[in-house]
């Protein structure tokens, strides 16, 4: 009677605590308080801490220049669903990761996802400025003198699952794996004459772990049943992992060309005296 008690007293325990978690999310049945949003940056922080080019190059993305590839549907590990494995605009995070690269200051990336409804708004303004006889005019636009492709080459479900588990006189622990790939390959290619500069593949690892508690009791003579069970499941985003393989592609495509020489890091001088001749001071090059 004693073991009874203290598992009903377990159980009022965690229905209480239950109703604690609930009650700061009244709007939604939730068992962990809302966030508020929050400003993705960018996962390689060795991409964003790069030093500046020296002269930027300026470097176009397509719609159509880095998409799925895949044709990879959603998993559930008995059918696949009719929503995509991968994102259907990879170019945005390809823009982002070549936007943001040495803090903004290596690459110029120029309008092209959307280059309709820029020429239609570009046609407006000039429009409505020869009608109210305006002598301004628009600035030209920029044409790039690289033009960055590729795509998500493939994703592979899972590739390695695993678990581990045991249980002793009703009382049981488990824990299990499951790994996915995705794929990317991304090429540079010069615009002046259609040669492809340089290429990289890079793939990445999507891990969803789980584990699991349980107590499944026969009581008072095995006339009466306790069970009870927790857990938790752990998925990496996928979305956030293609982030990071193109954004480790994009950092392999700059370190290819520095050695190749299609472009240079910023030269900072150093303004601090030296302790030794003027002649000895070396310039840092980023």
């Amino acid at each position: 009677m004693g073991i009874l008690r203290l598992y009903l007293c377990l159980l009022v325990a965690l229905l209480f605590s239950g109703c604690a978690v609930l009650s700061n999310n009244s709007d939604l049945v939730l068992t962990k308080n809302i966030q508020a949003p929050t400003i993705l940056e960018l996962q390689s922080k060795e991409l964003y801490e790069l030093p500046a080019a020296k002269q930027r190059p300026i470097i176009a993305v397509y719609s159509n220049s880095f998409s799925d590839l895949t044709g990879q549907r959603k998993s559930n590990s008995s059918f696949a669903l009719f929503s995509t494995a991968v994102t259907q605009a990879p170019e945005a995070l390809l823009i982002r990761a070549l936007k943001h690269a040495a803090n903004g200051q290596f690459f110029r990336v120029v309008e092209r996802v959307g280059l309709d409804n820029l020429t239609k708004e570009r046609q407006l303004i000039r429009s409505t400025r020869e009608n109210f006889e305006e002598d301004k005019k628009l600035q030209p636009l920029l044409f790039a003198g690289l033009i960055i492709q590729g795509g998500v080459l493939s994703y592979d479900t899972n590739v390695e699952t695993g678990g581990l588990g045991a249980r002793y006189l009703g009382i049981g622990n488990s824990t299990q794996y499951r790994e996915d790939v995705v794929t990317i390959s991304l090429r540079i290619v010069s615009v002046s004459t259609g040669e492809v500069l340089m290429e990289t593949t890079v793939s990445k690892n999507i891990l969803s772990t789980s584990v699991s508690q349980d107590v499944f009791r026969f009581i008072e003579m095995g006339t009466e049943l306790v069970e009870i069970e927790g857990g938790i499941a752990e998925n990496e985003s996928g979305s956030i992992a293609l982030q990071k393989a193109i954004e480790t592609g994009v950092l392999n495509l700059i370190e290819i060309g520095i050695n190749r020489g299609y472009w240079k890091y910023e030269n900072f001088e150093i303004n601090k005296p030296c302790d030794v001749d003027a002649d000895e001071c070396i310039d840092i090059r980023g």
